[in-house]
Formats: C-alpha cells, structure tokens, sequence
C-alpha cells in the first residue's frame, strides 16, 4: 500500500510538471496530476515539492538516502513516463525513478499533514519549496 501511494502521489507530481513545462497533461495508469499552487508546486492533493542543496543539479543521483529519505520521501515517477522541458528523472540506488526539476531531485516532506502546508521550506538552510 505504501508503495502504491508513492506511485499515486509521484503520477500526480510527474503530470502537473509536465502542465507547467508547457508540455501538456502527462497521462499515467492513475490519471493524476501535478499543478503549481500558490506559486509553488505541489501534488493534486496539495502536497508541497521540495528540493535539497546537497543534491548537485544534473549530477544524476540524490544525497537524500537513508534516514533522509525517511523524512523527505523522493517523488516517484512510474516506469514509462515521458517528460520534456525542465522535467526529467534519476534513478535511486534501490532502482526506483524520482523525478527532478532543473537537474535536481525532488522530495515530499514528512511533517506537512495539510494540503499546503510548507512546515519543510528552509529546513536548516537546505531545503526550499519548489517555483516554477
């Protein structure tokens, strides 16, 4: 179930950066989407996106591993998904797809209960709500 979630909320991010790439809608097995909310982006259900400064843009791979990736989950994107414009993915030493914006890795916060809700933007300095 857990694993299904992260595929519904990763379709969702994936389709509404694709939306604000200029790209269209991009359509997954769950039909959700991803939208720019308040200026930031978010999932459809309103879950903030994040990104982390460890993370090199372009460098192909994530710093947040581990314990890390507990508190900030990556946002996954289910196999086959095409995306264009400043969308892309990596791939997880476990495997798995998570999707970047401009080269950088993007990731959910756990403490943000609320559609929302960005309790996780400046985190120690390191972590910032994604603007298109």
């Amino acid at each position: 179930m857990k694993h299904l979630l992260k595929l519904s909320i990763a379709s969702i991010f994936a389709m509404t950066l694709a939306a604000c790439a200029g790209t269209g809608d991009v359509k997954t097995s769950s039909a959700d989407f991803i939208k720019v909310n308040n200026g930031i982006l978010t999932s459809s259900y309103g879950k903030t996106v994040y990104t982390f400064d460890k993370d090199q843009a372009g460098s192909g791979k994530s710093e947040c591993v581990l314990t890390c990736a507990d508190n900030w989950p990556p946002v996954y994107v289910e196999p086959g998904i095409k995306l264009s414009g400043d969308f892309a993915y990596i791939s997880r030493n476990d495997g798995q797809k998570q999707l970047t914006y401009k080269g950088k890795p993007l990731y959910f916060f756990v403490k943000d209960k609320n559609a929302g809700d960005k309790t996780g933007d400046g985190v120690n300095n390191i972590w910032h709500v994604v603007t298109p």
